[in-house]
């Protein structure tokens, strides 16, 4: 049987980190579900991407994952598949798919170590900035997967730097705190992977793995004690 693009991410996501546990496909809900869901998220939620969302609750113990990918997300995907190569028709519809693929993962393994606070700020910037990170770095692998040398041009880095980091504009929410969520790890993940792509592919699967274990805070201070970052200016400085 053919795998999916989607069951083809999550094991890639889990070889790199851990197991979650779970096919994370099971957690798919559709378009009714996910506006009933919507709803109950608050007002806040109604600025979030209509394209795809992820929900998480925690209740009686557990973990409940609800991801939620428009039709017309999956029409462009599977109208031009990046498994057959990455253009500008697809590489913002596959930087939205595995973001929520990710933001699941990631969910999914920070509460199965013990970190279980899933409504607080802290615990969304962590999701937030670790897809925009891993998003990279599959991104890297794509481009990579269709070069005969199998290397990155800078041209490449800068083209998909462009569509993950440049063309974001966390101006376009009107809650202040989604601004300050989006801006700060917007700012900080460009900084992080411009340091990865200093790293051979040993020591930065090493460098991934201890950063993915830290929380927020040190993930924050992990970055901005990089020498190449100690003068980033961030918004929100005292969070």
């Amino acid at each position: 049987m053919n795998e999916t693009l989607f069951s083809q991410i999550q094991r890639l996501f889990e070889r790199t980190y851990a197991q979650v546990g779970i096919n994370l496909e099971d957690c798919l809900i559709d378009r009714q579900r996910s506006a009933q869901l919507s709803r109950l998220a608050g007002a806040s939620a109604r600025e979030l991407s209509e394209l795809a969302r992820t929900f998480l609750r925690y209740a009686d113990d557990r973990l409940y994952v609800g991801i939620y990918y428009s039709r017309w997300l999956i029409e462009q995907l599977e109208r031009h598949d990046p498994r057959a190569g990455l253009s500008d028709r697809n590489i913002r519809s596959l930087i939205v798919f595995v973001e929520e693929l990710n933001h699941a993962l990631h969910a999914a393994l920070n509460f199965k170590s013990g970190r279980r606070q899933i409504d607080s700020e802290d615990f969304a910037r962590n999701l937030e900035l670790q897809a925009q990170i891993d998003t990279y770095l599959v991104l890297l692998l794509f481009v990579a997967f269709f070069r005969k040398t199998q290397r990155v041009s800078r041209t490449d880095k800068r083209w998909l730097r462009f569509h993950l980091f440049a063309r974001n504009d966390p101006d376009a929410f009107q809650s202040e705190n989604l601004r300050g969520r989006y801006l700060e790890t917007n700012e900080l993940a460009a900084s992080y992977t411009d340091y990865l792509d200093t790293l051979n592919g040993m020591r930065r699967l090493e460098e991934i793995r201890t950063f993915r274990s830290l929380d927020y805070s040190l993930k924050k201070m992990h970055i901005l004690a990089l020498p190449h970052v100690q003068k980033l200016a961030l918004p929100d400085a005292s969070r």
